[in-house]
């Protein structure tokens, strides 16, 4: 029976689930087969392989902020839907180019960040479409749909990625993810609600002035600032560990490479976990108590992961690695909730960019970093750091207002004057 609130009883978001899964299965099939393109047709350096890798992401970084004012402006179902459709044109001229022996390493590095560039635009409208789609009271519930699809499609897409690479050609697997975003981008046609624009933009609102609002809601409100100073801190650690884990697994412990894919598929599993129990066991101890409890309970297991080694210890790091990964997809629920509540339907595209473009820099300097501990303090002191900073990610949130927050507040916050808060009587 459906709940109260419940999502699943809105058609359009049920559409918009549809949709999501037909390109997250598509994005997590590239994730495998692009790499492999570089490595096995076209001969490339383990340095190009890992620029390849920054492009993906770098998007995030050079245009996330404008976005977020864009996206205020536009229909935020017509941004998502022509950003799958841009995503599967550019993927599918990788096979084509591969079928004509013409494709070439600049024009995978071209894709890639063109793609990453769609990729910030669906993004950033699919967070603040979701509160227009489903209603404030629904946020959780359907926030926790969100990442457990995303935790599943982590799991499924790498995996039937890498077994079509194994049947077919690395190119022709792409096939598969650029008719997935196809099928996501004419799916979100059905949908009836736009998301209009709820903003006008306009000479008197500046791009820079818009942009600099969104900066200030979320560095002027303490909630929004604890949540961004954890998620930046785990993504950090995160992206220490994962970087160099390839190099720990194969090369150290001489472990073969399913190994290493069975590893990373528990945090998959672990994110899918924690995302399923953030709603029933916010119900019982309270919001605010879950994310704190959470974190105090589950983030010291990262200091498991850097015990990684053969034998038993191969477990204890694997289960230290699922409780860590549990708890991110708590707070992915949670979290991602509580910032759409505190954030006004005008400011969603500019706040959920902002925390897009932070989380992103701390993945992009983690990931430097792990170079260069990893070259001149060894591997296992550049997971161990990664560790230790997934076991005291918490702590900005354990010690903000958040943690005595029963349920989530009843509306969003606006800024009156500098420091000063009240909640929008419009929502």
């Amino acid at each position: 029976m459906s709940q109260p609130h419940s999502p699943w009883r809105i058609a359009d978001f049920r559409t918009l689930f549809t949709a999501a899964a037909l390109s997250e299965l598509g994005t997590n099939m590239g994730y495998v087969a692009i790499p492999l393109i570089a490595v096995a047709a076209l001969d490339a350096s383990p340095g190009q392989v890992g620029a390849l890798a920054a492009l993906g992401t770098v998007a995030f970084l050079l245009i996330g902020l404008p976005v977020g004012a864009w996206v205020d402006r536009m229909r935020r179902r017509r941004v998502m839907m022509f950003a799958d459709l841009i995503r599967a044109a550019l993927i599918a001229s990788i096979p084509v180019a591969w079928w004509l022996d013409a494709l070439t390493l600049p024009q995978l590095y071209a894709v890639v960040l063109l793609n990453g560039c769609a990729t910030v635009f669906f993004d950033v409208g699919s967070q603040s479409f979701l509160p227009h789609l489903v209603g404030r009271e629904a946020l959780v519930s359907a926030n926790a749909a969100m990442v457990s699809l995303m935790a599943t499609a982590n799991i499924a897409g790498r995996s039937a990625g890498g077994f079509l690479i194994q049947l077919v050609a690395a190119p022709a697997a792409l096939v598969c993810t650029a008719v997935g975003y196809l099928a996501s981008g004419l799916g979100l046609t059905r949908i009836r609600a736009d998301g209009a624009p709820t903003t006008t933009g306009g000479p008197e609102r500046r791009l820079r002035t818009e942009i600099a609002d969104g900066l200030r809601h979320v560095g002027h409100t303490p909630e929004l600032r604890a949540l961004a100073a954890t998620a930046a801190l785990t993504n950090f650690g995160s992206q220490l560990v994962n970087v160099l884990l390839p190099v720990v697994f194969v090369r150290e412990l001489g472990l073969p490479a399913g190994a290493l894919g069975l590893y990373l598929a528990l945090g998959g599993l672990g994110i899918l976990v924690g995302a399923r129990c953030a709603r029933p066991i916010s119900g019982r101890l309270g919001f605010g108590r879950t994310l704190g409890l959470a974190g105090l309970c589950l983030a010291p297991a990262g200091l498991l992961i850097p015990l990684l080694d053969r034998g038993p210890w191969l477990v204890v790091a694997g289960l230290g690695w699922f409780l860590a990964t549990a708890k991110m997809g708590m707070d992915n629920v949670l979290g991602v909730s509580l910032r759409q509540r505190l954030t006004p339907d005008a400011m969603l595209g500019r706040m959920n960019a902002t925390f897009r473009c932070l989380l992103t820099g701390a993945s992009a300097i983690g990931a430097m970093a792990a170079a260069l501990i990893g070259q001149f303090a060894g591997v296992h002191t550049a997971i161990w750091v990664g560790g230790a900073c997934l076991s005291v990610g918490f702590l900005p949130v354990f010690c903000s207002p958040i943690r005595s927050l029963r349920s989530l507040p009843d509306g969003p916050t606006r800024m009156v004057a500098a420091g000063t808060r009240v909640l929008d009587p419009q929502n």
